[in-house]
């Protein structure tokens, strides 16, 4: 009998255990390697998911830093906002209690202002401009120059596609659009730029929307197709208008202190890895983008493309917009910017 219950008693932790690993999102993620021999841990935080491409960039980091400091560096890469929020991960990342982050781009100016070039409408608003932008090695330095004076550094970003409208019915003008309440991110860019289009809208935190959309608290959301489909919100909305004013990004920031201690050697290798790796996710998310809205359209999903006259309103509506903003960005700063990304 005792022998019986033992394999019972087996079986189910079996059970249990292989339930556990399905359910957990990160359980394909973990490690091939024991880390605590380590000598050194840079805690990295991010609110994305592994399944989008933009956030896959912490883990390709860890295993590579791994490999190349022969285990003296561990990149301890914690997605889904296991740290906490973003505002309180900043906040412990000043402080160096968290020494890097993947900050989503449109609450990277509360570090500075010049950051929030990335979100300004119809700026960056392509895969191909976005990589003109980064391949500018002076505008690049530029980005982040403001920042690092504050104890921060900007390394590099990835991301997670370029916005657009997904609704509950279709909008394929500025009227129509006028008639839905958008959930936009808690940006003071992205609330001007709505205010500025006339359109309503409400600022909310990403976990409340979902019972947002289906209680008609909204009726729409301002994202990208890729988080879109991956976090099921076009279960509810089934229509998406591609505007592509901006690119989605995961910014991402060092403790610069924390950086400086680092042996020099390991800051080499930690700085490499972050450029080069970055590089290839930003390529995988432009076919990411591709699959993810063929997905959704196999599951019936309906885009649609903004006319060329109703887009031409809104990059007008926008214009002070980008010059309200420019004069905290930096003027100077915009004007080479756009200079560069037209020729």
């Amino acid at each position: 009998m005792q022998r019986i219950m033992t394999g019972l008693f087996l079986l189910f932790m079996l059970l249990f255990s292989t339930s556990v690993c399905a359910a957990d999102p990160l359980a394909a993620w973990q490690p091939k390697f024991d880390p605590s021999g380590a000598e050194y841990t840079y805690l990295l935080s991010t609110v994305a998911h592994p399944a989008i491409e933009g956030g896959t960039v912490g883990y390709r980091i860890r295993d590579r830093v791994w490999h190349e400091s022969d285990g003296r560096l561990y990149v301890d890469f914690r997605p889904i906002s296991q740290l906490g929020g973003e505002k309180d991960v900043l906040r412990k990342l000043k402080m160096g209690a968290v020494q890097g982050m993947l900050c989503s781009s449109v609450l990277a100016p509360n570090i500075s202002p010049r950051l929030g070039i990335v979100n300004l409408p119809f700026l960056i608003d392509s895969f191909s401009t976005l990589e003109k932008f980064r391949q500018n090695e002076e505008l690049f330095s530029e980005f982040g120059r403001d920042a690092e004076t504050k104890g921060i550094m900007v390394t590099d970003f990835t991301g997670y596609g370029s916005y657009g409208w997904a609704t509950k019915t279709p909008v394929k003008n500025l009227e129509e659009a006028r008639e839905q309440l958008f959930r936009i991110a808690q940006a003071p860019v992205n609330v001007d730029l709505y205010k500025a289009w006339k359109i309503q809208f409400t600022v909310m935190p990403w976990p409340d929307v979902p019972q947002a959309l289906q209680t008609g608290v909204i009726s729409g959301l301002d994202h990208t197709p890729i988080v879109c489909n991956i976090t099921k919100k076009f279960n509810i909305a089934k229509s998406f208008t591609s505007i592509d004013y901006a690119q989605g990004l995961y910014i991402h920031l060092i403790n610069k202190r924390w950086f400086n201690n680092l042996p020099e050697d390991l800051q080499q290798i930690l700085s490499r890895a972050i450029k080069e790796e970055s590089a290839k996710v930003r390529a995988a998310t432009v076919r990411q983008q591709q699959e993810q809205i063929s997905a959704a359209k196999a599951n019936g999903i309906v885009f649609n493309d903004l006319p060329a006259e109703e887009k031409a309103k809104l990059v007008s509506l926008a214009e002070p917009v980008v010059q309200k903003w420019g004069e905290k960005i930096g003027l100077d700063y915009l004007h080479k910017v756009r200079t560069a990304l037209k020729n």
